[in-house]
């Protein structure tokens, strides 16, 4: 992977960065947010889920308007305003003493990172081919999972000092990429078209539901969400439910362990092979995978066969992912990629709904149950990306198409 960095021009490596500085900051704090709620404003276990879920999907929602803003205005200047509502929002939230700015802070916080990851989408589209998308996509989406498996190890070890302190280092984090790209960002860089007339956030709505093969990877983004958005969640859930506290742990930590090293080694070696020539087998097999992911889950007894289900749930993670990019890079049109990207987010409230969901079957059905709903949001999702992959694949008709 390290040879890809070499290979793209700086400006690229410069957004690439981005994934690894404010995923490190997101990491560090959000496994210790639980905590934090619980003992400096008192929270129960089920408001803290209103509080963080609720910030989360208000998150998801403002990002829809973050692609719009993305299709309008420079991302250099968006990068900077965003990242620095990313470090207003840790900042906030660590010297607030009310519940309802910590809310705010948290949804502006979160509104900056889904924002941030679309102009970052999107101005690959300006700086590389089309031949070249997937492989940064992949390195993109591995840096991010780098992030996430080493965050947690700093949050631990700062909040163990003092609990304002992940803050702090997140928000210095964001401040740290802020003056870097601020500095040696490239000023010129902008997924806005001149040469469209400028279109209202209603009109630009209305044009990406009349997009069938939009509409569907939407659609099953969200589905397949709520099976792998939040799957140390759900797990959590079902191993209180049926073991005992002890094994629970055990078998998170080789979850996240596990998941965490397939992803840094696999990911750019395969996500360099989808090609969109091929993309229905891809998913094909990438939705296959978290599907025998999900039944080995249901059929796991240890924590050897627990490890083994999540390497090849994981294996699934790391094809649909860079596919899923690299679909909606070939059908959004130059002057709407922002929306389309803000768009596809959406998915995100699939992922902030499974563990709702799955706490419901848990608690109203047989353990098991809940494998079984989760495979059929993934079969359901399956569905609808191979449809719109499909439809996309029976109706275009080259470069002219994506410019309609």
């Amino acid at each position: 992977m390290l040879t890809a960095f070499r290979h793209y021009p700086f400006s690229v490596n410069l957004l690439l960065s981005s994934a690894l500085f404010l995923t490190l900051g997101r990491a560090i704090t959000l496994p210790y947010m639980v905590i934090y709620l619980s003992s400096n404003f008192t929270l129960g276990i089920s408001d803290i889920g209103l509080v963080v879920g609720g910030a989360m999907l208000v998150g998801s929602l403002l990002s829809l308007y973050g692609g719009y803003l993305t299709d309008r205005i420079s991302s250099y200047r968006l990068i900077l305003s965003f990242t620095g509502f990313f470090t207003v929002g840790f900042i906030g939230m660590c010297i607030t003493r009310h519940l309802w700015l910590f809310f705010l802070f948290l949804v502006s916080f979160n509104f900056a990172y889904s924002v941030i990851d679309i102009v970052v989408k999107a101005a690959f589209g300006k700086l590389l081919p089309e031949a070249e998308r997937g492989k940064v996509f992949s390195v993109r989406y591995t840096l991010i999972n780098i992030g996430y498996a080493v965050g947690p190890f700093i949050g631990a070890g700062l909040a163990h000092m003092n609990m304002k302190l992940p803050f702090l280092m997140s928000a210095i984090l964001g401040l740290s990429y802020f003056l870097t790209y601020m500095v040696w960002g490239d000023r010129t860089l902008s997924s806005a078209d001149p040469a469209n007339a400028p279109v209202s956030f209603v009109a630009v709505g209305r044009i990406l539901l009349r997009d069938y093969r939009l509409v569907c990877f939407t659609v099953g983004g969200a589905l397949s969400a709520v099976a792998f958005g939040q799957f140390t969640g759900y797990i959590s859930q079902y191993l209180v439910t049926t073991s005992t506290p002890a094994f629970t742990y055990q078998v998170i930590s080789t979850v996240v362990a596990v998941n965490a090293t397939v992803v840094i080694c696999l990911q750019y070696m395969v996500g360099k092979r989808i090609t969109n020539e091929h993309l229905n087998q891809w998913l094909t097999a990438g939705f296959s995978l978290f599907l025998l992911g999900v039944v080995g889950f249901a059929l796991s007894t240890s924590v050897l066969h627990w490890a083994l289900a999540v390497a090849i749930f994981t294996v699934g993670e790391i094809i649909v992912f860079p596919a899923e990019y690299m679909f909606i890079d070939r059908i959004a049109p130059d002057h709407l990629r922002g929306m389309y990207y803000g768009a596809q987010n959406l998915s995100n409230l699939g992922g902030a709904m499974g563990p709702v969901l799955c706490g419901f079957a848990l608690a109203s059905q047989p353990a098991h149950f809940m494998f079984y709903m989760l495979a059929a949001f993934i079969v359901a999702g399956g569905c609808f990306y191979l449809m719109g992959a499909s439809y996309s694949k029976r109706h275009d008709t080259g470069p002219g198409d994506r410019a309609q």
